[in-house]
């Protein structure tokens, strides 16, 4: 399949046929193209928890629900039939010890020398080559987030070290029918609204007319 096509293609799925799994050579396929993705200092802090078996997805929901006797709404009901589930971690400790390095020399390993969490991001575009990689497969995908206070639970269900950070959570498996975002009505925002060259005008509040 063609780059574009496979980018237009994207879009998150919430419904999956339990009934058929993911291989494991395509999930394998998949996470190596997620370790091409570009890390700060070639610092690689990311790590990928691989869930396809019912024993440990069933885990990972008892954990990241808060009240798993409650009955799931069509959300979780849709997502709880992914076949397989990536939990997506960063490991910051892993750049400040990159950058710590003598060529690069932050010996004081000061977070504030970060403007922004690169673990983090680096992680979520490693997620983002798993969800492209799906397309290409021919199988649906979700990202989606663990509520912060369930971070701790879903950590020590699997033994994930506490260096580790959950960024999220990729759903996986061959779609099903479902019902897309109601989000989606709004539109997709055109390139001329979010691209500027050279420099950048002052937007109009909402309300107000354009000069």
């Amino acid at each position: 399949m063609e780059y574009t096509e496979v980018v237009r293609k994207r879009r998150m799925v919430r419904a999956y046929d339990p009934d058929r799994p993911v291989a494991r050579a395509v999930l394998n396929d998949l996470l190596e193209l997620a370790i091409r993705a570009p890390s700060a200092g070639f610092s690689q802090g990311w790590h990928f928890l691989v869930l396809d078996t019912v024993e440990t997805r069933e885990a990972f929901w008892q954990a990241s629900t808060e009240d798993p006797a409650a009955e799931p709404d069509s959300w979780l009901r849709g997502m709880r039939s992914a076949p397989a589930l990536i939990i997506a971690m960063s490991d910051k400790i892993a750049y400040l010890d990159r950058y710590a390095a003598p060529d690069k020399g932050w010996a004081d390993r000061d977070e504030t020398r970060w403007p922004v969490p690169y673990w983090d991001i680096d992680t979520g575009m490693a997620s983002l080559l798993i969800l492209l990689g799906a397309v290409d497969h021919g199988l649906g995908s979700c990202f989606f987030g663990v509520p912060a206070e369930r971070h701790a639970q879903v950590k020590q269900a699997f033994g994930v070290p506490e260096r580790l950070a959950i960024v999220g959570v990729i759903s996986l498996g061959h779609p099903a029918p479902d019902r897309k975002s109601p989000s989606l009505k709004r539109g997709r925002r055109p390139v001329a609204e979010v691209v500027s060259y050279g420099r950048m005008q002052p937007a109009p509040h909402p309300g107000e007319p354009e000069s």
